[in-house]
């Protein structure tokens, strides 16, 4: 179903326009006039306009050359195209041996001049007039000083200006003709587009820009195995697919993956990007196959990546967690790819609908909203959710792109588009990283605890709302305080910031809060260590007490203190010995969102108070402004 989709893909977006030709990023243009002079080299390349402090890579031209088997080993030369150690006997590294160069060159120029017996096209005749003569040493080029190993040259005849001499009517006939499927006499049925063929079967292409492949490209179809094969057929004989629903499959994945393919409808326009970068070696696709699908997966990725600039007005809703009204049926798919020893390994197939999808994004948005603690940076607003970035680096140490573990990112996306249950490890993973990384208070730092706070969250809502048999009894968590949550986890979570509190009114800036010393064994062994930490608060409070300043804050802690530790009875054994993961992420949670509760302001809390009105008085601070005064 997979090359199924991608063979639909390219047929709608008509990839295949032309299906001996394909676009190419030929990075520097041969000029040569009649006589096969050289005219000089063009650079084909731009700078793409982006943000951030990396200064952007020139990015080659694409122009439409002959389409060619994929290199992958050994020597052979393309159709008036290629690398300079080809076109010229060049290495812009200078460390190719001079043999293996002048075998190179000999190929390509073995190419041109069959080419030219068979067309008499003149551009041939200019190209190979001025390769003879490179050859004989009449002429001498030198590569542009910043040529890359990997730069492709093409050449252009002068009299056709900026036409390839690949693209010249004689030698597109002859190329086409070279490319004529033999008769083979076999009859067999492709398994992609379902029509008979007699021709060889073929290998797929390889996929260029898979995270974590080879440079070369990877495979998606292969039997390169005696243990793959079976029946007595040898390669891809076991999975028959015609060459040209090989290619189109292949060029479809290739435009998935490239963010700038050129539209082949459109000379000079590029077609959207249809991929999200999870990690290092790990990469989403997403399409649909008709065109009135194009405005959600056109703000897909921004959507994921929380950028209020390029989702629509319409889209927005789906962080507010309401589907648009607009129910789209077409066809909906997406591919998690990684690539692994010259393959691509699929991580993940999912095929669903345009109004499914959203409808489930606006729960997985819903399910991650949480309050943050992040402070708001100088030049501009938090964005209006989590980043999927963020989320993903999370769960790395110090947030590193690529220590994130691939299997969570396409578990995460797969959770999101699907309406699943996320996977327990990410809960497993985000505990770890949270005590790991508990104390630092750099900004990063703090967008990294909100978005693991975030991931708790919806992994524990998510469990209690699909398994609620299997799952302890906890109630689901709101984005913001709950102050009527008594799950255990939850409550000792919030004491523990209203304690770093205490601790804070009193020292102002201590070297070690109990959050830095005691966060880890108190998350998981509370009965060891609240006691001690409550003793400790009584001098805490006793302390802040002696500035006046700090008096009415000092009096809500403490009631804050007494009403949380009030609900563990000491004839009911008190503190729980231990908490289990579930109630280990609970108490994240209370901590987190505590913490955001303590240091909010006055219109802020004003504003909770209102939407809270059931909540213990200890919680109404505004309703106990007059109490504080009498005191």
């Amino acid at each position: 179903m997979i090359l199924q989709a991608l063979y639909q893909l390219a047929e709608s977006e008509h990839l295949m326009k032309d299906r001996d030709y394909q676009p190419k990023r030929v990075a520097w243009l041969v000029r040569v006039n009649q006589d096969g002079r050289f005219l000089g080299i063009v650079d084909t390349r731009w700078v793409p306009a982006t943000e951030g402090k990396r200064k952007p890579k020139p990015v080659a031209k694409s122009i439409p050359v002959p389409r060619e088997k994929a290199l992958t080993s050994g020597d052979r030369a393309f159709l008036l195209f290629g690398k300079a150690e080809y076109v010229f006997g060049l290495d812009p590294m200078k460390k190719r041996p001079s043999e293996k160069l002048r075998t190179r060159f000999g190929l390509f120029r073995e190419r041109v001049k069959t080419c030219l017996d068979a067309t008499g096209d003149e551009g041939v005749r200019a190209v190979h007039l001025f390769l003879e003569s490179l050859d004989a040493g009449s002429q001498k080029i030198e590569l542009p000083a910043d040529c890359a190993s990997n730069d492709l040259f093409a050449f252009v005849y002068a009299p056709d200006v900026d036409k390839l001499v690949a693209n010249r009517p004689k030698v597109r006939e002859y190329w086409k003709v070279c490319r004529t499927v033999k008769d083979t006499g076999q009859v067999r049925q492709c398994l992609v587009s379902g029509i008979e063929f007699c021709g060889d079967v073929v290998n797929v292409p390889p996929i260029m820009k898979v995270p974590g492949g080879t440079t070369s490209g990877v495979g998606i179809v292969s039997f390169n195995s005696a243990a793959f094969e079976s029946y007595e057929w040898s390669g891809n004989e076991n999975a028959p697919i015609s060459r040209d629903a090989a290619e189109a499959c292949s060029t479809a994945l290739n435009r998935l993956l490239d963010p700038a393919y050129p539209d082949p409808d459109t000379e000079g326009l590029s077609l959207p990007s249809r991929n999200i970068r999870l990690s290092s070696d790990t990469v989403v696709c997403y399409w649909a196959p008709h065109a009135k699908s194009g405005d959600l997966l056109a703000c897909l990725g921004a959507l994921f990546e929380a950028n209020p600039a390029e989702v629509g007005e319409v889209y927005r809703s789906l962080w507010r967690g309401k589907p648009p009204a607009i129910k789209d049926p077409s066809a909906f798919y997406a591919l998690t790819l990684s690539g692994a020893q010259g393959r691509a390994v699929v991580r993940d197939w999912f095929e669903s609908t345009v109004a499914e999808v959203a409808d489930h994004l606006a729960q997985h948005f819903t399910d991650l909203a949480i309050v943050r603690n992040t402070p708001k940076p100088r030049d501009h607003d938090l964005p209006p959710h989590i980043p999927l970035r963020a989320l993903l680096r999370s769960l790395a140490p110090q947030g590193k792109d690529d220590a994130i573990p691939a299997p969570l990112a396409a578990e995460l996306v797969e959770a999101a588009l699907r309406g699943t249950p996320y996977p327990f490890s990410i809960l497993q993973r985000a505990l770890e990283r949270m005590r790991a990384e508990i104390g630092k208070t750099e900004w990063a730092d703090f967008e990294r605890r909100d978005a693991r706070a975030a991931l708790l969250k919806a992994v524990l809502n998510r469990r209690k709302r699909f398994h609620p048999e299997t799952t302890s009894h906890y109630k689901e968590v709101k984005p913001d305080m709950d102050a009527t949550n008594t799950s255990p986890g939850y409550v000792l979570g919030r004491l523990m910031a209203v304690l770093e509190r205490a601790q804070q009114e009193a020292l102002s800036n201590p070297n070690a809060s109990v959050v830095d010393r005691f966060f880890s064994g108190a998350s998981a062994t509370p009965k060891a260590v609240f006691v001690r930490l409550l003793k400790n608060a009584r001098h805490h409070v006793r302390k802040a007490k002696d500035d006046p300043e700090k008096g009415g804050m000092v009096f809500r802690l403490e009631r804050l203190i007494d009403e949380l530790a009030d609900r563990f009875d000491p004839k009911q054994n008190g503190f729980p010995a231990h908490l289990d993961m579930e109630q280990q992420g609970l108490f994240v949670l209370g901590y987190h969102q505590m913490r955001k509760w303590l240091w909010m302001t006055r219109e802020e809390r004003a504003e909770w108070e209102k939407a809270n009105p059931a909540a213990p008085r200890a919680y109404l601070w505004t309703a106990a402004k007059q109490e504080i005064v009498a005191q």
